[in-house]
C-alpha cells in the first residue's frame, strides 16, 4: 500500500510539474492556450477534492513539493488564463495600447488623442495572486476582501469608461477565481 502511495504522488507530482512547465512556456511565447495542461490538472484537483479522494502521503515532504508547484501554478497560471478570457471578450473597436493596456478616449477631447488605461495588469495580476494563494494556502480567505479593495482603489481613475470596468472585472475575476481554486488545492495538501 505505501508503494502505491508513493507511486501515485510522484505520478502527481511529475504530472504538477509538466503543468506548471505548460503554464510558463505559455508565458514566454505569449501563447495563452499552451497552458490548458494547468487548467485541466486544476479542475481535476478540485474534483478529487471535492469527491474526498486522499492519497496518504508517506513522507512530508511529497505534500510540499506538490504545494509549491500548485503556488506556481496558480501564481503564473492565471496570467494566460486571464489573457485568453479577455481575448475572448474583447471587442474589435477597443485597441490595446503600447504598455497592454486599453485605449480610451476622455470625455470631452475628439480626434485622435486617448489615453491608455490599466497598464501593467500583468504585473498587479502576478501579485494579486501571490496574495490569494497565499492566504487561501494558510486558511486566511478574509485577506481576499483586502486585496480586492487594494486593487479597486488603485485602479478607481481609470475605471470611466464602460470599456475599461468590463475588461477590469473580468480580468479580476478570472485572476481571482483561478488563485483561490489554486489555494485552495494547496491548503488540502498541507492540511
Amino acid at each position: 500500500m505505501i508503494v502505491l502511495a508513493l507511486v501515485l504522488w510522484i505520478l502527481g507530482i511529475l504530472l504538477t510539474a509538466a503543468a506548471l512547465a505548460a503554464v510558463l512556456v505559455a508565458v514566454r511565447r505569449d501563447r495563452p492556450l499552451l497552458a490548458l495542461p494547468a487548467l485541466v490538472l486544476v479542475l481535476l484537483g478540485l474534483v478529487l477534492v471535492a469527491g474526498g479522494v486522499a492519497v496518504p502521503a508517506p513522507t512530508r515532504v511529497l505534500p510540499l513539493i506538490e504545494a509549491l508547484l500548485l503556488s506556481g501554478i496558480g501564481i503564473v497560471g492565471g496570467g494566460p488564463l486571464t489573457v485568453a478570457v479577455l481575448a475572448r471578450v474583447t471587442r474589435d473597436d477597443e485597441p490595446q495600447g503600447e504598455h497592454g493596456g486599453i485605449l480610451v478616449h476622455a470625455e470631452g477631447i475628439t480626434g485622435d488623442a486617448a489615453r491608455e488605461v490599466l497598464r501593467g495588469g500583468g504585473v498587479i495580476g502576478y501579485l494579486e495572486r501571490i496574495a490569494v494563494v497565499g492566504a487561501v494556502a494558510v486558511g486566511r480567505p478574509e485577506a481576499l476582501a483586502i486585496v480586492v479593495a487594494i486593487k479597486g482603489l488603485g485602479r478607481f481613475s481609470e475605471l470611466e469608461t464602460s470599456a475599461a470596468r468590463e475588461r477590469f472585472i473580468i480580468g479580476t475575476l478570472v485572476s481571482l477565481i483561478w488563485a483561490c481554486a489554486c489555494g485552495g488545492l494547496v491548503w488540502a495538501q498541507l492540511r
